[in-house]
């Protein structure tokens, strides 16, 4: 018997996490699990533990000596310090998958999925909009990305993403908790009206772009994209007319512009961070056309922005928490000609947005062999969880299920669903051990999916009463809250593995 197992017979309601172990300057780590709270253990000799920089309690078990930390902000700095791996990486142009966790307790199980895949993971992947929702910080975000990872003993690089960024203030608030991936979100300088305009309309809002950023002219711009002729990889043909030209600049001139600006913040005031940069534009009324995705690139590989990534906003309906709706085979014809353009310049990866659970579209980027992905996942490993309440404890599921339906029409404002909340039973009506089967159905999802931050963020004594309750059950039962991510998430990647 080890000095873990001597100091954990001394402490039967503990449970260690056996990968966390590490043997480092005469001190060995691992984390362990006491009634609802998780701890960092560090046993070794008095002398070494008190030299330490992690807080926590001196414990002696049968003469050893153990220093026992609870999993705070200031003992996550520490461990950073201690162990780089547990330091978010650069992923770059690698295959990767965003695993979301807005409860923070979902990182060991997509670990465990990971693992069988040569996909990297991005770990630590919140919008500002979501942590505002939930009353997190990014540096919360960050500690638990970097517990998981300790606790795991991940030691391949994981990724933290600061999504959906549109400020300098955003930028500074991820860049100070750690993040090492911004994602730029350039929706309010979009001109989606661009498309319907008169020629007279188009031609002065064309004239009237910041072409001084753009270190260009309008007329040599036109005459230069005018005499485009392409012939994609994928035989796409790029032609485009000059109505054509202008439409896209007065679309994503702006856009173009705005994300220059911000890389070029990142680039001067951060020179010793390495950062990758993605740009999201699937935020449009319409689907991203294969020259606007052209021109959009080119334009900012020209300025000397270098992309990591690019979200499209593609054919069909991304809606979140259910899968793809739409033509499979003007998908993946699309999805070639918008790789084709990737592979011009530099062969960024094509990310998927309001990736989770788009099952039928991941069997056909999996069969295609060709180019690299990030998928983004977040609000489906909290139907995971929701999934978990369903089984463990019917009536808290009840009660999170009426009031998430009282909060759908305010809370789906801002995302593009159409769940239709009468067609969502009540859960009284429903037997304890029918209630799981509202995950597999795609108006319950939608409505529980959308409501996560009046459940998990909201001010009321309500909703804090309820989220208490959550975060205890989810503790209970950490055995099959697990099993069912890596259940969900096996399903996630799998097409993705037959690819490789």
């Amino acid at each position: 018997m080890n000095m873990t197992d001597t100091f954990f017979k001394d402490f039967p309601e503990a449970n260690v996490y056996r990968e966390s172990h590490i043997q480092d300057g005469g001190l060995t780590f691992f984390m362990m699990r006491q009634n609802l709270d998780q701890f960092l253990v560090i046993q070794g000799e008095r002398k070494l533990l008190k030299d330490l920089p992690f807080e926590g309690e001196e414990v002696s078990v049968d003469g050893a000596s153990f220093l026992k930390c609870p999993l705070s902000a200031n003992n996550a700095r520490a461990l950073r310090e201690r162990f780089p791996f547990t330091r978010p990486v650069l992923i770059g142009k690698q295959n990767s998958y965003g695993l979301g966790d807005r409860l923070g307790n979902a990182g060991a199980a997509h670990l465990k999925v990971i693992r069988k895949t040569d996909f990297k993971p991005v770990l630590a992947q919140q919008s500002i909009r979501e942590l505002e929702r939930t009353n997190r910080t990014a540096q919360e975000v960050m500690d638990a990305a970097s517990w998981a990872v300790f606790r795991e003993g991940y030691k391949d690089g994981f990724g933290a993403d600061g999504d959906h960024l549109k400020t300098t203030d955003d930028i500074d608030l991820m860049m100070k908790s750690g993040f090492a991936m911004f994602t730029i979100d350039p929706s309010d300088y979009v001109v989606n009206e661009a498309l319907s305009m008169n020629d007279e309309d188009l031609q002065q809002l064309y004239k009237k772009l910041p072409w001084e950023e753009l270190q260009d002219h309008p007329a040599d711009f036109l005459d230069r994209k005018g005499h485009d002729s392409i012939r994609l990889k994928s035989g796409f043909e790029l032609n485009p007319s000059h109505r054509s030209i202008m439409q896209g600049m007065v679309k994503y001139g702006r856009v173009i512009t705005h994300t220059k600006k911000l890389a070029d913040y990142i680039s001067d005031n951060y020179p010793n961070k390495p950062s990758d940069l993605e740009l999201s534009v699937d935020e449009t009324d319409q689907p991203t056309t294969v020259f606007e995705h052209y021109l959009i690139a080119s334009e900012l590989s020209r300025l000397g922005v270098e992309l990591v990534s690019l979200a499209p906003r593609f054919c069909g309906d991304f809606e979140k928490g259910i899968d793809f709706k739409g033509d499979l085979g003007q998908f993946k014809e699309e999805y070639e000609d918008h790789l084709a353009v990737a592979e011009m310049f530099g062969g960024y990866k094509l990310s998927i947005h309001s990736g989770s659970d788009k099952f039928s579209v991941y069997e056909v980027i999996g069969s295609l062999r060709e180019g690299a992905v990030h998928v983004k996942t977040a609000g489906t490993s909290y139907l995971e969880a929701l999934r978990t309440v369903a089984e463990a404890d019917p009536g808290l599921f009840r009660e999170i299920l009426v009031f998430s339906k009282t909060r759908f029409d305010d809370d789906k404002k801002t995302y593009h669903i159409s769940a239709r909340p009468e067609q969502v039973p009540d859960g009284d009506s429903l037997k304890d051990e029918d209630l799981k089967k509202l995950l597999d159905d795609n108006n319950a999802r939608q409505v529980l999916h959308v409501t996560f931050g009046s459940v998990l963020g909201g001010n009321s004594s309500k909703s804090k009463n309820m989220k208490e309750k959550l975060m205890k059950c989810l503790s209970v039962n950490e055995t099959l809250y697990e099993q069912n991510l890596v259940s969900h998430f096996d399903k996630h990647l799998r097409p993705f593995v037959q690819k490789n």
